[in-house]
């Protein structure tokens, strides 16, 4: 499982938790010099007004020396002490349906108390608009604090449906979390459809978490195409404590998952791994029960393996050798390259057939136990047991991409001169332009047919 911390809140310095003496001192001499610029100012205002102008203009200018004191060199070591990681976090906020008629219902009270002067309307009208502060009080309260983590398998196949793990953890020590929903696109109104590409597509409902607490959601999450899948963006959102808004509390994300091309099931490669299966038994030798081919015999073959028959007929002692049955090792090639003359939409369609094809070859092989290298444009890996690298072949694949043809050059003729191998090839050339020499050591899909 990828494991992604999306979201925390930063606590502050362990110093900022404890008593700072000379942050309050400074404080507190910036509050004492503001108040007497202000008495200052006061007086200088009574000066005027009593003709006194030489005290006047002196009072006036030493509150405005003293104000510009306090902004010159107490306010910057304030500042230094502030912890401003609050100002980096972003807030959305919608109105919703049942908002909009709470405000409406707002602004007739407030029409109606204006008109009549009554009291109790206006109590009423200030009881209204303090329940639309403290729903925003509650909400802050609700999204601050709050850890996000999202964990998503470490395989992923396109098609086939996984289960990821959306972790909300508390940090506050006292206070709870009501009503979260871990979503990911922030659509601006109920028409707006989320982002193509994202990773998270529905929200996760939270219903409470409590204060130090952490509650886990098993989601599931479904890949319609292989490629990477980035989630650029996730939030928590709230519509706690009345739903008039709804605030979502944004978070960069750098989550990534890449998703495997689709795994076709066996019966539907069958057709092509039987043509495939009985060159790939005849182009290997080794320890089997078919016969392989007839030579001559060497020093040191086993006496069991020599034909009389033959050796009679040649004068000469011919030993059998036997098709290999406990290893057969492969090497995948998929063609990136169009072919100049087909067209854009039937060849983006024939290069993921190819691909989709490969994958499940590889996965084929894999579950055959095989020795298995893969090959494409840019990218080879080594030959080893199948198990070791189908997902370095899969991943290749999942971001592999059709290329334009390059004029005076066959990538399917740099294939002809390594012969150790038998070689399936998936490639979208014309049969009229394949090496010969490839056809006597592999075999070839074409994936235009």
């Amino acid at each position: 499982m990828h494991s992604s911390p999306l979201l925390q809140d930063l606590p502050g310095p362990a110093t900022s938790r404890q008593y700072d003496r000379s942050g309050w001192r400074t404080f507190f001499t910036a509050l004492g010099a503001l108040a007497a610029a202000l008495l200052l100012a006061l007086y200088s205002r009574v000066a005027a007004e009593n003709a006194q102008v030489w005290l006047a203009g002196l009072t006036a200018l030493a509150a405005l020396g003293i104000a510009g004191w306090v902004a010159a060199t107490l306010v910057p070591a304030l500042a230094r002490r502030t912890p401003l990681g609050w100002l980096s976090v972003r807030m959305d906020y919608r109105v919703t349906r049942e908002g909009v008629i709470y405000i409406g219902g707002v602004l007739v009270l407030a029409l109606a108390a204006l008109n009549t002067g009554n009291n109790l309307l206006f109590l009423i009208l200030a009881s209204l608009l303090a329940g639309i502060l403290i729903s925003g009080l509650l909400s802050h309260l609700v999204l601050s604090g709050v850890e996000l983590r999202l964990d998503l398998p470490e395989h992923i196949f396109a098609g086939q449906p996984v289960r990821a793990l959306a972790e909300l953890t508390n940090r506050k020590r006292r206070l709870p979390s009501f009503s979260l929903r871990l979503c990911s696109a922030l659509p601006k109104s109920r028409r707006e459809k989320p982002l193509a590409g994202q990773i998270l597509g529905q929200p996760v409902y939270f219903p409470y978490l409590a204060a130090g607490q952490a509650s886990q959601q098993s989601v599931e999450l479904q890949f319609p195409r292989r490629g990477v899948y980035r989630q650029e963006t996730l939030g928590l959102r709230t519509r706690f404590p009345f739903g008039f808004v709804e605030k979502t509390r944004r978070v960069n994300s750098s989550l990534e998952a890449v998703v495997y091309p689709a795994i076709e099931p066996t019966e539907e490669t069958c057709e092509n791994w039987a043509l495939v299966s009985g060159e790939l038994e005849s182009y290997m030798r080794g320890r089997g029960h078919d016969l392989y081919s007839i030579r001559a015999y060497q020093t040191s073959d086993s006496a069991r393996h020599v034909d009389w028959k033959a050796s009679a007929k040649r004068n000469a002692l011919q030993v059998r050798e036997f098709t290999r049955e406990d290893e057969r090792r492969v090497l995948l090639v998929l063609d990136p390259f169009t072919p100049p003359k087909a067209a854009a939409p039937a060849s983006d369609q024939a290069f993921e057939r190819g691909v989709s094809l490969c994958a499940s070859l590889a996965w084929h092989f894999y579950e055959m136990d095989s020795v298995l290298g893969f090959r494409t444009e840019g990218y080879e890996t080594s030959v080893a047991p199948a198990g070791e690298v189908i997902y370095d072949i899969l991943r290749r694949l999942a971001v592999a991409a059709p290329l334009p043809a390059e004029p005076g050059r066959s990538f399917l003729s740099e294939l002809a001169d390594s012969s150790q191998l038998f070689k399936i090839i998936l490639t979208r050339q014309p049969r009229g332009s394949i090496p010969t020499r490839l056809w006597s050591s592999g075999y070839i899909l074409f994936l235009e047919s």
